[in-house]
């Protein structure tokens, strides 16, 4: 089984380097120019269904997907972004941030672990399998892309702490 997993485009936050969670907010021009370009990368794969987060940013990205793909879109809560708690808004530079992104057990405080993140993205990646089928395309954010990532391969703890993806970039995995 072929899971395609796909960052949302770009929001304001995205593009001022701010820490953005749950909060709801929508593709900006570029984030937008970025899904369109996304979606027509995908013309032709078999994907046989879509799942997207709840969020604004993540529904939008899909929809687009969605349009060039004639499939429809089902909202899946486990793929939401990770609730970092007051952090929220702060430079992606901040040096408490940073420290606590590095704690991967512990919460944010005001917020949730990775591991509690985990544990749902997990659960969502082996129902998917379990229903088989073709390829699934998931879209979401990039600290659930990270968790999607390691499901599929070991990372180390600093290899963990530096991933990032991109806004609207696509990664390929394989589920035997």
């Amino acid at each position: 089984m072929i899971f395609y997993a796909v960052r949302h485009g770009q929001t304001d936050w995205n593009a001022l380097g701010r820490v953005c969670g749950r909060t709801d907010l929508p593709l900006n021009a570029e984030g937008e120019r970025q899904a369109r370009q996304t979606a027509g990368s995908l013309r032709g794969l078999a994907i046989e269904r879509i799942v997207c987060s709840p969020l604004l940013r993540a529904r939008q990205t899909a929809d687009f997907a969605a349009q060039v793909l004639g499939l429809p879109v089902r909202v899946d809560a486990r793929l939401i972004e990770q609730d970092y708690g007051i952090f929220e808004g702060r430079s992606v530079t901040d040096e408490a941030f940073l420290r606590a992104k590095r704690q991967f057990a512990v919460r944010y405080p005001g917020g949730e672990s990775m591991m509690q993140v985990a544990a749902r993205v997990y659960a969502l990646l082996d129902e998917e399998r379990r229903k088989g089928g073709g390829p699934v395309l998931l879209v979401c954010h990039g600290g659930v892309l990270r968790l999607i990532r390691t499901y599929f391969a070991d990372m180390d703890n600093d290899a963990f702490f530096h991933y990032s993806a991109k806004n609207a970039q696509v990664e390929t995995y394989r589920a035997d």
